[in-house]
């Protein structure tokens, strides 16, 4: 998969907002401290001062003992700072506030190779629209409620949320599938989007595809204006950590689709990879739409839910209509 140069700087322009946003954000509260506590920036400044001592013993070989009473003293400077900032209420990384991500510390890289982070931004650059990635970041197991399931739908949801969870805290050491099915509106997505969500702030490749936007991507591909091109997103769509598929049946469905999914979850069988496709079919429509092949395959290697019931959607809009 390659990167045309607008796709590069705008993800380098990201890396970049980031550190800036972390810096200024360092500053800022810096300003703040050196207000309430002026103690602390005299602390800094020995802290500098004794550093500086410390070099120049260094270079100029002055006796281990010296340089070790400097640091002795540069480590005692470090605790008081400390005991300031969190005898006054505040954290100790206050002035250290967390990285988006902490591995390459927002640079895009780890030493001269590509960090996760990194890799997945490619991913999304490629293949996410905006409104996914929305999604993505709203619909997070932070964020789950039970409160618009009752009776027999509650318990085939915490089902299959537990599942749902299960699969990202063994996905190290584990290679699962889940295909949601049931009517429209009954968390299928959501919790695709919880998946997709939690295994990407864990560093893994992850492609999430509408099954509409998958099959013009590979047909694109195979028969239109990236035939040409050096781009193959079928080795991505093969080997990356997870697929999520979503909304299986909206596409148009012909030979042509019927036979790249086979394809798809065969492969990614393969290659012992993840795959969560959500769908309003069940499982006679799944077997007479793309074949009784690909429906034992999807059978054989997925653990299926069914999340049937009433439209959440209608519901809550219903609700927030009488407001």
């Amino acid at each position: 998969m390659s990167l045309n140069n607008t796709q590069i700087d705008s993800i380098m322009q990201e890396y970049d907002r980031r550190q800036m946003d972390r810096h200024r954000l360092i500053e800022k509260r810096k300003k703040e401290i050196y207000e309430v506590l002026p103690e602390y920036r005299e602390l800094e400044n020995k802290i500098a001062s004794e550093s500086i001592k410390a070099g120049l013993a260094s270079l100029t070989g002055g006796s281990s003992a010296d340089t070790e009473s400097l640091k002795e003293t540069i480590e005692e400077l470090k605790r008081k700072k400390g005991l300031l900032l969190t005898g006054a209420g505040y954290s100790i990384n206050y002035l250290n506030p967390p990285y988006i991500c902490p591995d390459c510390k927002d640079t895009g890289y780890i030493g001269t190779e590509m960090c996760h982070c990194f890799k997945q931004a490619k991913l999304d650059s490629t293949y996410l629209q905006s409104n996914a990635k929305l999604l993505l970041k709203e619909e997070n197991f932070d964020n789950i409620s039970h409160e618009y399931h009752t009776g027999e739908e509650l318990t085939h949801f915490i089902e299959a949320e537990k599942a749902s969870r299960n699969l990202v805290t063994n996905f190290e050491f584990e290679h699962g599938n889940i295909l949601f099915k049931g009517t429209a509106g009954t968390g299928k997505s959501y919790l695709s989007n919880c998946i997709a969500n939690a295994l990407i702030q864990k560093g893994y490749a992850v492609i999430y595809f509408s099954a509409v936007s998958l099959f013009e991507k590979i047909s694109s591909y195979k028969f239109g204006k990236e035939k040409y091109s050096n781009d193959n997103p079928m080795q991505d769509i093969y080997t990356c950590d997870l697929l999520v598929i979503d909304d299986l049946g909206s596409e148009l469905t012909n030979q042509f689709v019927c036979q790249e999914l086979f394809t798809i979850v065969n492969e990614r069988h393969l290659r012992n990879k993840s795959t969560v496709i959500s769908t309003n079919l069940d499982y006679s429509e799944i077997s007479q739409r793309y074949t009784e092949r690909t429906f034992s395959r999807i059978y054989s290697y997925y653990d299926v839910y069914d999340l049937s019931g009433n439209d959440i959607r209608v519901y809550k809009k219903r609700i927030e209509q009488r407001k």
